[in-house]
C-alpha cells in the first residue's frame, strides 16, 4: 500500500477537525503551572534526565504495562460479553504521525548537512531521484553524465520503499529510505571515485517508525557522522517481540529478525519526571542513531529519551533538540523539550507549554540559549502534522543551563506573547539576530478561491535576544517561504495569480521593506526549504534561486509533485530585486524511466545550484547550466541523465 498518499485526504480530515478547536482557550501567556515530579525525580534536580540503571528497570517497567494490558483486556472482554457482543482486537501501536567543500545546500545550522537530492562530490554533482543514484560531471568545464545505479542495491526488493534523502560523508554516499515492507530506515551505502563511478557497496536496516515529515529531515552529517531521528512507538498491547527496541543489521535475502543487533542498552534509555501512560495517548522511544561512515561499516549507536508521541525535532551542531506532547489530550498546551547531546552526554528536559511550528522554529544561539517559537495547540511534525498549528503564539528562550532532569518547567517569564494567531500555512526563520514569522493561506486551496486578487497579510519581526517591540511588516501577498538573504532577508508568497518576492532589511534596531518584485501567473515550484538557494557575492549583492511553476494547476500538491519546474533568478543589489531570467525545463523531452521505487518526489524536483562563478538548474531529470550575461542569466548547455537516454556532450 502507498501509505504516504493516503496522508493528504488524513491531513484535511485532521484540519476540518481542527477548524472549529477551542485553540484561543488554550493560549500560552497561561504557562507554568507547577513543578510536578514523578518516581524519584527529585534527587536528579541538575543531575540531567534519568537513565535506567539496568535491564532488569527497564524490563520492570514493560512488565507493568504488560500487566495493565491484561487486565484491560479482560476488562473488554468481560463488557463484550454482558453486551453480546466479540471482542474487538487490540489496537495497533499509533503510526508515527508524526568543515568540507562550499554547500550547496540551503540548510538551517551552518556545518549541519541536511538529507537532500543533490549533493556534490569533488568534480561531479550526485542526484537521488525515483529510486536512483546519478552522476553528472561538472569539473573540467564539463556537462556529462557519467553513472546511474539503483539506490537500494542488487539483492534488494525495493517495493514498499521510499528511498528520500541523501547525503555525501568523503567518498562515500549515504542514501537514507524508509521500507513499510520490511518496516524501518533503510541505509544504503555506495562508493563514489574521484572519476564519479558509483559502485554499491551494501543495506543497513534500522527498525523504526516512518520518520517522514512534510518541512523537516531525517537525516543530518556532521564530517563523517551521521544523525538520525527515528522515533519508535511502543505498542503496550503486545510488548513480546521487543521490536520497538533500536538495532541494526546488516541487509541481505535472507534476513531474519534474529540478525538484529540491538544498539540501545537500556542505560542509554531516559525518561523526565512524568509518569507515561502508554494507553492513554501513547508512549514513544524517541531515538537519536549517530553512525559513524568513515570505516568500511557503520559504527552506530543510539540513545533515546521515552515521551509522548507528538515531536519536533531539531538539529544544532552539538546536541539534538526534541520537543514532544499529546497532539489529542486533554491538556494540548503541555509539553517538554529534551536535548541529546551528540558526544554521549546525558539528555537534559524542560518542562514546557505549546508546540513548534516545526524545525526552524529552534535556535540554539551562541550564547547559551535555546530560542523556540510555539504556538499553542500542534501535532507535531509526523507526515503533514506541522500543518495542525493553530492559537496563540510565543517565543520561549531559556538558557541551557536550565535545563535539568524534566522536572522543572520553564519559567512564565520566559514566555514572550507574540502577536498573531498560528495556522496551518505557518512560517518562520531565524536570520542574524532577527526571527520573522508569517502565514499564507492554506496552502492545498486553490489560487481561484482569492476573489479579492490579494492575500494582504503581514510579517512580523523581532530580535529575539531582547525585549524591543515586535514589528509588523505590511505585505501584499502571503508569507509562504522566509529566506535569509545575506544579513536580511526576502519574503516569497503569492498574491491572487502572481508570485511576489519581498525583500527586508534587517537593520540593528529596526526591520522595514527593502522592494518587491512580482512574477505574473506562477506560484513556487517547491515547498521545502532546499528549493531556494541565495548565493551571497559581496555584502548587500547576491543572486536569489528559486523554482516556479506556471499557474495551471489549482492544486499546490499536485504542482509540487507531478510537474518539474523552471528556476528562475533574481539579482538582489542592496535589497531591491530585479528578474535574471530562468532556466526551464524541456517537458517535450521527458521520458519513461521504468520507475521502480519512489515514483513520487515527495522532496521536490527541482534545485538552484550555484558552484564558484557557475550557475546550474536541476529539473526532475534535466541539468542546465546558465551563465551571466549583462546581469542577464542565459542558458550555456544542458544535459539529460534519465535512464537510458544517451545526450551527444
Amino acid at each position: 500500500m502507498n501509505h504516504r498518499a493516503l496522508y493528504p485526504l488524513m491531513l484535511c480530515m485532521a484540519l476540518a477537525a481542527c477548524t472549529g478547536s477551542e485553540s484561543s482557550a488554550s493560549g500560552l501567556p497561561k504557562v507554568a503551572t507547577g513543578n510536578g515530579t514523578g518516581g524519584d525525580a527529585a534527587e536528579h534536580v541538575g543531575k540531567g534526565l534519568r537513565p535506567f540503571a539496568d535491564e532488569e528497570s527497564f524490563e520492570a517497567l514493560l512488565a507493568a504495562w504488560d500487566q495493565k494490558a491484561k487486565k484491560e483486556r479482560k476488562k473488554m472482554q468481560e463488557r463484550s460479553m454482558k453486551a453480546g457482543m466479540p471482542m474487538p482486537a487490540p489496537s495497533a501501536a499509533p503510526v508515527a504521525m508524526e568543515a568540507a567543500a562550499e554547500s550547496i545546500t540551503n540548510v538551517q545550522t551552518q556545518g549541519v548537512d541536511e538529507g537532500g537530492i543533490v549533493k556534490r562530490h569533488g568534480d561531479h554533482l550526485v542526484v537521488l531521484r525515483r529510486g536512483r543514484l546519478f552522476t553528472v560531471r561538472i569539473g573540467g568545464d564539463r556537462l556529462q553524465p557519467v553513472s546511474t545505479v539503483d539506490a537500494f542495491g542488487p539483492n534488494v526488493d525495493p517495493r514498499g520503499a521510499w528511498y528520500d534523502e541523501m547525503l555525501v560523508a568523503g567518498d562515500t554516499v549515504a542514501v537514507i529510505g524508509f521500507s513499510y515492507a520490511r518496516g524501518g530506515t533503510e541505509l544504503a551505502l555506495f562508493d563514489i571515485s574521484a572519476d564519479g563511478q558509483l559502485k554499491y557497496r551494501d543495506t543497513w536496516h534500522l527498525r523504526s517508525n516512518d520518520y517522514y515529515s512534510s518541512r523537516n529531515y531525517a537525516s543530518r552529517l556532521i564530517g563523517n557522522t551521521l544523525v538520525l531521528y527515528t522515533p519508535m512507538v511502543i505498542n503496550a498491547w503486545n510488548l513480546d517481540k521487543r521490536d520497538f527496541l533500536p538495532a541494526y543489521r546488516r541487509w541481505h535475502p535472507q534476513a531474519v529478525p534474529k540478525d538484529f543487533k540491538r544498539i540501545l542498552p537500556a542505560t542509554r534509555i531516559f525518561r523526565g519526571s512524568d509518569d507515561l501512560d502508554p494507553f492513554n495517548g501513547g508512549v514513544a522511544l524517541h531515538t537519536v542513531t549517530r553512525c559513524d561512515l568513515s570505516g568500511p561499516e557503520p559504527d552506530c549507536t543510539s540513545t533515546a529519551v521515552l515521551g509522548p508521541v507528538g515531536r519536533v525535532f531539531y538539529v544544532s551542531a552539538d546536541s539534538v533538540f526534541v520537543w514532544t506532547g499529546r497532539p489529542h489530550s486533554k491538556d494540548e498546551n503541555r509539553s517538554a523539550v529534551f536535548r541529546i547531546p551528540l558526544d554521549d552526554g546525558t539528555p537534559t528536559g524542560l518542562r514546557t507549554r505549546g508546540m513548534p511550528i516545526d524545525q526552524l522554529s529552534f535556535l540554539h544561539d551562541a550564547g547559551g540559549h535555546l530560542n523556540v517559537l510555539v504556538s499553542a495547540v500542534g501535532a507535531g511534525e509526523g507526515m503533514w502534522g506541522d500543518e495542525a498549528s493553530a492559537g496563540d503564539l510565543a517565543l520561549l528562550r531559556v538558557p541551557l543551563d536550565a535545563f535539568g532532569d524534566g522536572s522543572e518547567a520553564a519559567p512564565a517569564s520566559a514566555y514572550r506573547r507574540l502577536p498573531g494567531t498560528a495556522n496551518g500555512a505557518m512560517q518562520n526563520r531565524y536570520i542574524g539576530d532577527w526571527l520573522l514569522y508569517g502565514s499564507a493561506p492554506y496552502r492545498w486551496a486553490s489560487q481561484s478561491q482569492d476573489k479579492n486578487g490579494s492575500t494582504g497579510t503581514t510579517v512580523f519581526a523581532l530580535r529575539y535576544a531582547d525585549d524591543q517591540p515586535v514589528q509588523a511588516l505590511a505585505l501584499g501577498h502571503g508569507s509562504e517561504r522566509i529566506e535569509a538573504m545575506g544579513s536580511d532577508a526576502v519574503i516569497v508568497g503569492s498574491a491572487g495569480a502572481d508570485l511576489h518576492f519581498t525583500s527586508v532589511r534587517l537593520g540593528q534596531r529596526d526591520a522595514g521593506i527593502g522592494s518587491v518584485y512580482v512574477q505574473p501567473q506562477a506560484a513556487q515550484g517547491e515547498s521545502r526549504t532546499h528549493g531556494f538557494f541565495y548565493r551571497k557575492d559581496s555584502t548587500d549583492q547576491g543572486i536569489v534561486g528559486l523554482p516556479v511553476v506556471g499557474q495551471r494547476r489549482s492544486n499546490t500538491m499536485q504542482r509540487y509533485l507531478n510537474e518539474s519546474a523552471s528556476v528562475l533568478y533574481l539579482r538582489n543589489r542592496k535589497l531591491a530585486l530585479s528578474p535574471m531570467g530562468e532556466l526551464g525545463a524541456e517537458a517535450d523531452k521527458a521520458v519513461s524511466d521504468n520507475c521502480r521505487a519512489s515514483c513520487v518526489d515527495w522532496y521536490g524536483n527541482a534545485r538552484p545550484i550555484f558552484i564558484g562563478e557557475r550557475v546550474f538548474a536541476l529539473m526532475g531529470y534535466e541539468l542546465v547550466e546558465g551563465r551571466v550575461e549583462q546581469e542577464r542569466i542565459v542558458e550555456r548547455r544542458r544535459t539529460n541523465f534519465a535512464p537510458g537516454v544517451a545526450i551527444a556532450q
